[in-house]
């Protein structure tokens, strides 16, 4: 009866610890009034995405990241079927319409994880959503 029991707890073990939770792969968002101006501390980062792989959203939480480290996004170039891009320069979370002087094209997520791109109109830089029609709309008031 006891080697029973031995042999019950030996393929139980590996079981028990095969169901424990993964850890976090992805770092906290940053604190209250914290700023954010990198990808590491954005939230909602894809991992381990496969460049040039169909993705689902090119509106909010679009950005993820490869195995080997290479920031990426999803995107759908003139309404293609969305695919895995490698992502311009991404600089963490921002708000829409906040200005953006000398980052343009370059990208960052709002804090509702929609993705942003700094684009320059009427003299001045500002982040729009990067959904948004290229020189399209109006700039937010100043």
């Amino acid at each position: 009866m006891r080697s029973l029991v031995s042999v019950l707890a030996a393929l139980a073990a590996p079981a028990v610890l095969m169901t424990a939770p993964p850890v976090a792969a992805q770092p906290p968002p940053p604190p209250p009034g914290g700023e954010c101006n990198y990808p590491n501390c954005t939230p909602g980062i894809q991992p381990n995405v496969v460049l040039g792989s169909y993705c689902a959203n090119t509106t909010y939480y679009a950005f993820g990241v490869t195995d080997w480290g290479r920031l990426v996004f999803c995107g759908s170039p003139r309404r293609y079927e969305p695919r895995w891009f490698r992502s311009p320069e991404m600089h963490g979370v921002k708000n829409l319409g906040d200005l953006c002087p000398s980052l343009d094209g370059q990208m960052a997520q709002a804090p509702d994880g929609l993705i942003l791109t700094c684009i320059a109109k009427g003299n001045r830089s500002y982040w729009e959503r990067s959904d948004a029609s290229v020189g399209g709309g109006n700039p937010p008031p100043q």
